[in-house]
């Protein structure tokens, strides 16, 4: 099925669009959003806009434009008896919380939808090509969405982000009820309507995330962290993103053969003479300030993006068997495993040991639905660990806490 003709989507770029949208907003309780950011172009990313399809008719709305303020539309997305209708939402909520302080209720995310449903390929093309025979030119994935004016290509791509999720999230709530699987959906949107963003605070100390870091000399390491200082503050002042500057091969390749001549830093992989032109001096000074630097002998320590950085080996252990009972049981009902027992959930359990099912059922963030489904093999695992624990029959495990 080739893509309907429709009539070109209403830009909402000043005061009087966004009173108009707002006034066609009211009544509505099915409203479909997505946004598009500049990830790719700048040092800190931002909203560039913000699609809204009602019906029949598509917005798109600016937030560059002077008279557009996307905090208008706060009680909207606060409105839990409206429902807002995202594929992938977690990046939207996060983005639009974090610049506008915009708080979200009443969410349905189809991309959660479509693999609680056993989709294995749940992003939007995909998930559109099933139900409506529709392919989606993603060509614009990418684009520069910060520059304006918007290209007849980008107007094109964004519209079609929002435009089918109405009727999609129709047919994926009418499956879900009859798979027995709502509750999934409603409590995994549930968690991302709690969701807190996070400030965007430079750490010198992540050059440790950096692959292949750990394994440097102490004294490499720390020209690694004076190179990975160097890169952030020459981004910001570019106002360029990361890799733009310098990629993290460069960075570790630099730290490796600690270059010390302009001729020397053009023989390392990664770093052209065109870098070197532009930032060569300041990246030997900065090699110097970490050869001249107390060496790192060990490794900071950085929270793991998985939550358990507070774990204990032996929770870790607990931890771990929990999710080898996860992922049995998401491969056994063919849903994404993450939606039925959330990570941060397991870290939970790992900590506090449930011994019953009103220890369980009464615990943060557990549904009763888990608890029915799974309740009382979480329980037998519990159980089984604290044999092994007073058995003494834990394994050893390697590498604990590099």
């Amino acid at each position: 099925m080739t893509l309907p003709d429709l009539p070109p989507p209403v830009l909402i770029e000043d005061e009087a669009g966004m009173d108009r949208l707002l006034s066609d907003l009211e009544g509505e309780t099915e409203i479909a959003v997505d946004t598009e950011a500049d990830s790719f172009f700048v040092h800190r990313e931002k909203v560039c806009l913000v699609q809204i399809t009602l019906g029949e008719t598509d917005y798109l709305v600016d937030p560059l434009s002077p008279g557009v303020d996307l905090k208008r539309l706060g009680p909207l997305f606060a409105d839990p008896e409206r429902t807002k209708i995202f594929h992938d939402s977690e990046y939207d909520v996060l983005i639009l919380q974090r610049e506008y302080g915009l708080t979200f209720k009443g969410l349905f995310d189809t991309r959660v939808a479509a693999a609680t449903l056993g989709s294995t390929a749940p992003g939007l093309a995909s998930v559109m090509l099933e139900h409506f025979d529709v392919e989606l030119d993603k060509s614009q994935q990418r684009s520069n969405w910060g520059r304006r004016p918007l290209s007849p290509e980008q107007v094109a791509y964004a519209r079609f982000d929002t435009r089918f999720l109405i009727p999609l999230m129709h047919r994926q709530r009418e499956a879900l009820q009859a798979e027995g699987r709502l509750m999934i959906l409603e409590s995994e949107c549930r968690r991302l309507e709690a969701m807190e963003a996070a400030p965007i605070v430079f750490n010198p100390d992540e050059w440790v995330r950096i692959k292949g870091a750990r394994g440097l000399k102490p004294g490499e390491r720390a020209v690694l962290r004076e190179l990975f200082i160097l890169r952030e503050e020459l981004a910001a002042k570019a106002n360029e993103p990361l890799f733009r500057i310098m990629n993290n091969a460069a960075l570790l390749a630099l730290a490796q053969r600690l270059p010390r001549t302009s001729k020397q830093l053009t023989g390392v992989q990664g770093f052209s003479p065109r870098m070197e032109r532009r930032m060569g001096k300041q990246v030997l000074d900065a090699i110097e300030r970490g050869l001249a630097a107390e060496p790192i002998r060990h490794a900071p320590r950085m929270p793991k993006k998985d939550g358990t950085e507070n774990l204990s080996e032996e929770e870790l252990e607990l931890y771990d068997r929990l999710r080898r009972l996860r992922k049995k049981e998401a491969d056994r009902l063919g849903v994404e495993s993450s939606y039925l027992l959330h990570r941060l959930l397991l870290c939970r359990v790992a900590v506090e040991r449930p011994a019953d099912d009103a220890a369980l059922n009464g615990m943060e963030g557990f549904w009763d639905w888990q608890g029915e489904m799974f309740g009382a093999r979480i329980l037998e695992v519990v159980s089984r660990f604290e044999r092994d624990v007073q058995d003494g029959n834990l394994p050893k495990r390697k590498n604990w806490r590099r």
